[in-house]
């Protein structure tokens, strides 16, 4: 990933907590076929230390398990919030004019190698943990226990579980900190004013990054 300094987020636990908040990971992996890619909700973990690993789980029916070339690195990309950033957004467009659009993002690549497991003890562990963290939020939370166990004996045999420790973890935060601190405000204050979540959530971001320019907002 091209990964200019002043974009480089380099704290695995804020990285984690964006893996977290994003489940949903592009699995990207070297096969017989050649590179494939699924998209896979996991788990993320903090142990081992330093960066931890990904569990998650395929369908039995996915050639994943079977062709994946043993010992390869595997990555996992995870897509924060996004956004567009009009030139308007800039003080220095009516200053200069010297202004052109770009898009702000969040992303995290972890890596590591593949391990696949089909022990149902350990698939059923995983399912109800990976159950439990989704639906802990709801007034009355479903959980495996609910249906029939000859159900859920089914079920597990038609999975394959996996995780891999990960061995290299980086993110990209790219929301306009290579902007002078006046644009690094207007950017703030105009996605602050936005309706969609992905603009607050990256207007958050920067304000986190710079709490000068998001101060001197209010």
């Amino acid at each position: 990933m091209y990964l200019p300094a002043h974009f480089n987020e380099t704290r695995p636990d804020v990285m984690r907590a964006l893996m977290r908040s994003r489940p949903l990971s592009t699995l990207v992996t070297q096969c017989e076929s050649g590179l494939v890619a699924n998209h896979v909700p996991v788990q993320t973990l903090d142990e081992p230390a330093p960066l931890g690993c990904i569990r998650g789980h395929i369908a039995r029916a996915n050639p994943l398990w079977r062709e994946y070339r043993d010992g390869t690195q595997a990555l996992a990309i995870f897509q924060g919030p996004q956004v567009y950033v009009s030139p308007s957004f800039y003080p220095s467009k009516a200053q200069t004019g010297e202004v052109v659009p770009t898009w702000n993002y969040a992303v995290v690549h972890a890596s590591g190698t593949l391990r696949f497991i089909q022990d149902t003890a350990w698939l059923r562990d995983f399912v109800s943990g990976l159950t439990a963290a989704h639906e802990q939020a709801r007034a009355t939370p479903w959980k495996i226990d609910d249906a029939p166990a000859p159900y859920i004996d089914k079920m597990l045999s038609l999975i394959v579980g996996f995780e891999f420790a990960i061995t290299a973890l980086s993110g990209k935060w790219k929301v306009s900190q290579n902007r002078t601190q006046a644009d690094q405000r207007g950017v703030i204050s105009s996605l602050q004013n936005a309706a969609d979540a992905n603009s607050q959530e990256i207007a958050a971001l920067l304000a986190a990054l710079n709490p000068a320019a998001e101060a001197s907002t209010r």
